[in-house]
């Protein structure tokens, strides 16, 4: 690649989408207060697709300030419930919770990817799947929060379905990849028609 690509996320999971797809890059994590910014756009109205993608551009502009010859990839992944945002669990008995309240009901995965160069946005694409969890007991629920809290913390919803948290789910309408937290095919196909990855 002849352009630095530079990954401003802390998630290895996206780090290692990346290496497995020999896509060449740096990590430099954006710290921004992604709370404050989410209420903000929650105040406005704003949409789960629209606070995905506000808050992956602002993680790339963070890390584009410092590096304004690279390529910056921001990323963000929200959990829209019946227009409910959720995010990452604060504790267990939080991630119980958010389980509980999606289980037997549908629920979409927002991942939305922004790249920027010298400070603007060159880029942009929100991923969206579609997931139904299955009904499961209150036993069952407490039980897997417990067994994997040190895994499911990072992840919106509290479940990780590359985990056992496939076991919650009785349907998936959409690309994999976009449960991952990562528009993977669409970054790849962009890369790749830039000329930064080769044909």
């Amino acid at each position: 690649m002849s352009q630095t690509l530079i990954l401003a996320s802390a998630s290895p999971v996206r780090t290692e989408m990346l290496q497995r797809a020999n896509v060449p890059h740096e990590v430099s994590v954006a710290r921004i207060d992604e709370e404050t910014i989410k209420a903000a756009l929650l105040a406005e109205d704003a949409s789960p697709r629209d606070i995905a993608d506000t808050l992956a551009e602002m993680k790339a502009r963070k890390v584009s300030d410092r590096n304004p010859e690279a390529l910056v990839l921001g990323c963000d992944q929200v959990l829209d419930h019946r227009g409910q945002l959720l995010s990452k669990p604060t504790s267990p008995e939080h991630a119980v919770a958010q389980i509980k309240s999606l289980a037997g009901d549908r629920h979409s995965l927002l991942s939305a990817a922004v790249i920027v160069e010298g400070g603007k946005p060159i880029w942009r694409h929100v991923g969206q799947v579609r997931l139904r969890m299955r009904e499961a007991s209150d036993i069952y629920i407490e039980d897997y929060v417990t067994r994997n809290w040190d895994s499911i913390r990072q992840s919106v919803g509290g479940y990780k379905l590359e985990e056992e948290g496939v076991r919650l789910f009785s349907g998936i309408e959409g690309d994999y990849f976009n449960v991952l937290g990562l528009p993977l095919l669409e970054l790849l196909n962009y890369l790749t028609l830039r000329g930064n990855l080769p044909a």
